[in-house]
């Protein structure tokens, strides 16, 4: 793999071909960089395929952007998916929500790979609600607060112990005042839309919509039905408990990747 920085928004890694006849854009979960993506991009099924994973603008200590909301982060990441000419999407987590946008706005017409995606605030752990309430009156001392906690959420992930510590370093690096203005962007964006399954299935891409069973969030009994029901949309349940998808279950990952870009008009 091979890391260069392209500018102050933007921290790349990628693999595979540079001249590949597909390419991926890989976005991470929320505070994670761009090599939390190691896993994923090592699988063999996938060495054909350029895979371009990015650091989100403010993510594990990188600059931050002028503007948190997931609108603008999709903006962003449409545009680079066009200058990389990657022809399908996938994020975990705050990065699903991201191709999720890129999707839905028109922004991005390719095949999408949502991995614990949360499509309401209802998706999401009471907990992060609480803390984005508390950070109006307290500022970023609940932020500081949830940097201590990260060891405890990352003790339990199915990775080796050095890579373990590479993740866990990723995420310490996080600055407070950005983290909580990255949640208060995300959890916004949450409750923006009144049917946001809808939405997804009326932008028309072949999608697929992908949770553990514990541990990642879900979705709610009327967003699930709404996806099912849905003639291009592909809603996948891991069995077990995974709090990060991509590390620990990159080759299922990984073959999701493989339908996803067989969906693609251009390439199937």
């Amino acid at each position: 793999m091979e890391w260069v920085q392209v500018s102050v928004e933007w921290e790349i890694c990628e693999s595979g071909p540079a001249r590949a006849d597909r390419t991926v854009l890989l976005l991470p979960g929320g505070l994670c960089r761009a090599r939390s993506y190691a896993e994923l991009m090592a699988q063999p099924v996938l060495a054909g395929v350029r895979l371009v994973a990015v650091t989100l603008p403010g993510h594990g200590g990188t600059p931050p952007p002028g503007d948190f909301s997931i609108e603008n982060y999709a903006r962003l990441t449409a545009k680079l998916a066009v200058d990389l000419g990657c022809d399908a999407v996938a994020g975990f987590s705050i990065g699903a929500s991201v191709a999720l946008e890129m999707a839905a706005s028109g922004a991005f017409s390719g095949p999408v790979v949502l991995l614990g995606v949360s499509l309401s605030p209802q998706d999401e752990p009471a907990f992060l609600r609480i803390m984005n309430r508390l950070g109006s009156v307290l500022g970023s001392l609940p932020s500081t607060a949830m940097l201590k906690l990260i060891p405890m959420a990352t003790k339990h992930a199915r990775v080796p112990a050095d890579r373990r510590a590479e993740l866990l370093a990723d995420l310490r690096s996080n600055d407070p005042a950005i983290m909580r203005q990255i949640f208060r962007g995300y959890l916004s964006y949450l409750g923006r839309h009144h049917a946001p399954a809808a939405r997804l299935c009326d932008a028309g891409v072949p999608a697929w919509v992908v949770h553990a069973e514990k541990g990642d969030g879900g979705l709610t009994d009327t967003e699930r039905h709404t996806l099912e029901e849905c003639a291009h949309t592909r809603v996948i349940t891991i069995p077990g408990t995974s709090y990060f998808i991509p590390n620990e279950e990159p080759e299922r990952v990984a073959a999701y990747l493989v339908d996803a870009l067989d969906a693609h008009p251009d390439l199937g």
